[in-house]
């Protein structure tokens, strides 16, 4: 019976309470009775600790009678110290062990049995449970506004990273990615200011179009003499509305399909911005200081790859990170450091520059030139291109 107690005790203060949850919004009926018992736990303590306590004066009680009965005093004597190793072994640390490895399997057994007993002692058990809680709001300890604590963030990403076995690598990295939308902003993840590729209206009809037809993407930034001044976004599916119908493409009516330009400023956290872009038909925003000076821009593309990964990771790589035969990366300045993290595997600091020529800058402390070679991170790092005080090309080598 030593063993018994010894063994719930463990197993049902062991036992893992999210899955148990889950178990009960399954109805199953064991997870919900050891709910409910863990609702107090100073109830449940008191049945089980009343029961162990019982058993074990019982258990010293009839063994030194014995002793004494047979072998008198000196036989008590040596009873008391073979009763204390048996009840050491068999009636704590093996049961208590066997409840600490099996606690949901060693719970799902002894919560009948605890919560008939719980009933059946309920006015000793209350008068117990009185008398302890009296003494511990001495020490400003109230019991009945126990409950478990959530899961934080940190502890949710633990969890996440022990599932391993559980899940691909490919939804785990997702999982994560949801978790730090609370934390990233905007800035992390948008296009930085000097790779937004648009288009000058006051350039001549001719040009306008040509770049159009060489555009790679479904809408285009429409600026005046320079990209700080938006006046517009041009939208594919508009241009090729006008073509349908038979007019001709020229500036003026290209004006006319404009779409006003959307501003957020830097700092946003990623995951309002989500917000927006899901109540909202805008699915690109310009990335704003507090100047007003366009800083980058960002679309629900841009979110979205940060979730589950690049949509176009090879030309990513081919054209912005390349692979060397030597495990080293040429990668362009402008690459953001996420972005080359999440495709390569590696781990640069991520501080506060945001792209791989921030990050270089910010560790020189001085403007980059060609041939100078750093370690950032463990990582040995060579300026391979320098233009406009920029840094245009790197070489990243392995962790050393």
């Amino acid at each position: 019976m030593a063993a018994f107690f010894a063994g719930a005790e463990t197993g049902l203060m062991a036992v893992n309470r999210y899955r148990l949850r889950h178990h009960a919004r399954l109805k199953k009926r064991y997870a919900i009775r050891i709910l409910q018992l863990l609702k107090r736990p100073d109830r449940l303590l008191g049945a089980i600790l009343i029961g162990s306590t019982f058993t074990t004066i019982l258990a010293s009680s009839l063994a030194t009678m014995i002793a004494l009965h047979f072998w008198g005093d000196q036989g008590a004597f040596l009873v008391a110290i073979v009763l204390t190793f048996i009840i050491l072994i068999f009636a704590e640390i093996t049961p208590k062990t066997l409840a600490a490895i099996y606690p949901d399997k060693v719970s799902r057994w002894v919560v009948y049995p605890i919560q008939f007993l719980l009933q059946w002692l309920y006015p000793i058990v209350w008068l117990a449970n009185t008398i302890a809680n009296r003494s511990l709001r001495l020490l400003h300890i109230n019991v009945s506004n126990y409950s478990v604590e959530p899961l934080s963030r940190e502890e949710l990403r633990s969890v996440v990273y022990d599932a391993t076995d559980k899940i691909s690598r490919q939804y785990q990295h997702m999982l994560l990615s949801i978790l730090d939308l609370n934390r990233l902003t905007v800035d992390d993840v948008m296009i930085p200011l000097h790779h937004i590729k648009g288009i000058n209206i006051e350039q001549s009809s001719e040009i306008i179009i040509e770049q159009i037809k060489q555009s790679r993407h479904d809408w285009i930034p429409i600026y005046r003499s320079h990209i700080n001044q938006i006046i517009g976004i041009l939208y594919m599916s508009d241009v090729l509305k006008l073509l349908l119908l038979g007019l001709t493409l020229d500036r003026d009516l290209l004006q006319q399909q404009l779409k006003e330009p959307y501003f957020i400023p830097e700092g946003t956290l990623l995951h309002i911005q989500l917000n927006y872009f899901q109540q909202n038909p805008n699915k690109i925003a310009f990335v704003v200081d507090e100047y007003g000076e366009i800083q980058g821009l960002i679309t629900l593309n841009d979110i979205l790859e940060e979730i589950v990964g690049d949509f176009t990771s090879s030309v990513s790589i081919g054209k912005r990170i390349k692979k060397q035969i030597d495990g080293s990366y040429l990668v362009d300045g402008g690459v953001t450091i996420r972005e080359f993290n999440r495709l390569t595997g590696w781990e640069l600091p991520l501080r506060k520059p945001k792209t791989i020529n921030g990050l270089i800058t910010e560790h020189l402390e001085s403007l980059p030139h060609i041939g100078t070679s750093m370690l950032i991170g463990g990582y040995p790092v060579e300026i391979i291109f320098v233009k406009d005080n920029r840094v245009k090309q790197a070489r990243v080598f392995p962790l050393l």
